[in-house]
């Protein structure tokens, strides 16, 4: 089985919001990253990774998007703990709030950056390029 997590490329004035992962997370401590999480068994259940995406983004930094996501891509992972992942990417309008650190055992830090600092931040992994990358390309189209 897999586990299921849904994460949002949040856009606003011309720049994405970034974590920095919790150096105590098992994946990926200490990196950028998109912020979402693992969707929770509902049994039946209608826009799951919708409601996960959003819940996840209050959650960890506090902040509302607007409710019209665009689905960006989805990929598979094996993490550090051997665990397989689906990941699903969606494209989302910042709302509301005041970014910060809300869940400190996931986020040390909250960024706003643009695509180029994305690009050229030390601690940027591939996958996190690749998303803002198609998430850029994609907000053209149905912004």
């Amino acid at each position: 089985m897999f586990i299921v997590n849904t994460e949002a490329a949040i856009f606003n004035n011309g720049k994405w919001l970034i974590i920095e992962r919790s150096k105590k997370e098992e994946h990926a401590g200490g990196m950028l990253s998109l912020i979402g999480g693992k969707v929770d068994q509902e049994g039946n259940s209608s826009d799951i990774l919708e409601r996960t995406v959003k819940r996840e983004i209050f959650e960890e930094v506090g902040v509302k998007v607007k409710d019209q996501l665009h689905y960006v891509h989805s990929t598979s992972f094996v993490t550090d703990k051997g665990n397989h992942v689906v990941d699903v990417v969606f494209l989302a309008e910042y709302e509301s709030g005041e970014a910060f650190p809300k869940s400190p055992d996931e986020v040390d830090e909250v960024l706003w950056l643009t695509y180029d600092e994305i690009m050229e931040h030390p601690n940027s992994p591939p996958y996190l390029k690749d998303n803002i990358t198609m998430a850029e390309q994609l907000k053209r189209k149905v912004f």
